[in-house]
Order: C-alpha cells, then sequence, then structure tokens
C-alpha cells in the first residue's frame, strides 16, 4: 500500500514495478502521483517509468527531466535518463546523466552499475570492472551486480576470479538462473564440459523454455563427441526460437 499523503520513495517502487513488469499497477500509480503532487521530481519519475515499460523512451526521458526541472539534484532521475539513453543506445548522454547522478551522489550504486554496463558493451573490460568494484563497494549484497563482474572478469580471462564471482551471485540469490548460465560458460572457456553441462542443468531446471541454455548445451555436447545428445538440445532450442533458426541450423549441420 502506498502512503497517499506523500510521494517520497515512489520513484523506487515504481522501478521495482517496471522490473515486475507491472503494467497496469505502474499506470495507475503515475496517475495517481501526478494528482498527489504535480511539483514532486518523483511522480514525474513514476510517469517516466510508465512510459518506459511501454517502450516510449523519447517520452520516458521528457518525463524524467521534468522531474531535473523540479530538482537538480534529484540523483535518480539522472539514472533513469541514463537508462533510457542506453536503451536507444546513445551511449555518449547515457555516461552524462550516470555521471551527473554520481556527481549528485556519489553512493548511488546504480549509476555505479549503469556506467560498468556501458563499458562491458563497449568492451572496456578494465573501466567495467572498475565501476562493478565500486558498486559492490556500495551495495554488496546484489547478485547482479556480481555476475556482471562475473562476466567482465571473464572476458578479460580471469577465470578463477569469474568462477568466485557468479559463485557469489549464486549464493546470494540462488533462483538467479542467469549466474549459473555465465558461469557455464566460463566452464566452457576452461574445457571443463562436464561441470559446465552440470550448471546448465540446474539452469534448464529453473528456465526450461530458455533457448540459449539448450543452445549451450548443444554445442557442448557436440564438444564432447555426443551427437544424438546435441542433435536433441539443438532441435530444443529450434523450437523455442525460431529467430535464432540459421544459426541453430549451422550448427546442426556441424554436428
Amino acid at each position: 500500500q502506498v502512503d497517499p499523503s506523500q510521494t517520497a520513495g515512489l520513484e523506487v517502487y515504481s522501478t521495482n514495478l517496471w522490473h515486475l513488469k507491472e503494467e497496469v499497477a505502474l499506470c495507475y500509480l503515475a496517475q495517481q502521483a501526478v494528482d498527489m503532487d504535480k511539483m514532486s521530481p518523483e511522480s514525474w519519475c513514476v510517469v517516466g517509468n510508465c512510459f518506459s515499460l511501454q517502450k516510449e523512451h523519447d517520452v520516458a526521458i521528457k518525463f524524467f527531466q521534468r522531474a531535473l526541472q523540479l530538482d537538480s539534484n534529484f540523483t535518480y532521475a539522472y539514472t533513469l535518463s541514463g537508462h533510457e539513453y542506453v536503451s536507444n543506445e546513445d551511449f555518449e548522454k547515457a555516461v552524462s546523466c550516470y555521471r551527473h547522478a554520481i556527481r549528485t551522489d556519489a553512493r548511488h550504486y546504480n549509476a555505479w552499475y549503469g556506467l560498468g554496463t556501458i563499458y562491458y558493451r563497449q568492451e572496456k573490460y578494465e573501466l567495467a570492472e572498475y565501476h562493478f568494484r565500486r558498486a559492490l563497494a556500495i551495495n554488496p549484497r546484489s547478485s547482479v551486480l556480481y555476475c556482471y563482474l562475473g562476466m567482465v572478469l571473464h572476458e578479460s580471462r580471469k577465470y578463477e576470479l569469474a568462477l568466485q564471482m557468479l559463485q557469489q551471485a549464486t549464493e546470494l540469490e540462488p533462483s538467479n538462473p542467469q549466474a549459473r548460465f555465465q558461469r557455464a560458460n566460463v566452464l566452457r572457456t576452461m574445457e571443463c564440459y562436464e561441470a559446465a553441462l552440470e550448471e546448465l542443468g540446474c539452469v534448464v531446471d529453473a528456465a526450461p523454455r530458455e533457448a540459449s541454455v539448450h543452445f549451450l548445451m548443444g554445442k557442448i555436447c557436440k564438444q564432447l563427441g555426443r551427437r544424438d545428445s546435441a542433435m536433441i538440445h539443438f532441435s530444443t532450442a529450434l523450437d523455442l526460437d525460431p529467430k535464432d533458426s540459421n544459426m541453430i541450423k549451422l550448427s546442426i549441420d556441424k554436428s
């Protein structure tokens, strides 16, 4: 229940609704927030999140900018703007927004995380590692941050350290299949194929309809010479995600 007498914290609550894909609840909250206080930056962040969930990124940015017009030190609005610019692949403006957020609040880990994700995508792995570590120093209980750090370390060929970070991610959130999937990727790189398949078996239990998991299992089975098992996994991946049919069929043809 939201206290109708004030809007403090609604920007975070609305972000949680965004992650849960609760579109109806988020739109209702946006209407409530604006009715409560049109001069509150939190209210316009809620509205921005509502449009963001509908993938109206340019509109969302306008509402986050409206929040900043009301309070130029409202850190979260800078970070939310950064996320939208990332969605539009405008990384220069996204970096600027995240840096603004850090200038207003150096302990705003979301902005450190945002910068880390951009540098990871740009393959600037040293910079990415630095920013993810800064985020983790502020929020050491985040499974997502440990997962991203593990992915960066994998790309930096720091395999043992990557496995440690991804294990930490799994321990913090056992229901997070992404950490196990990334551990399997690292183990495959290290040619620890049986261990990789074991991790992927756990991922399939948690997310049986993820084509990428079956595709990776198929590739590992092929490397182990298990042609029949590889074909089963490739066929399952193809059924689950026909969009990637060319890549999957190429792997099947080479089996």
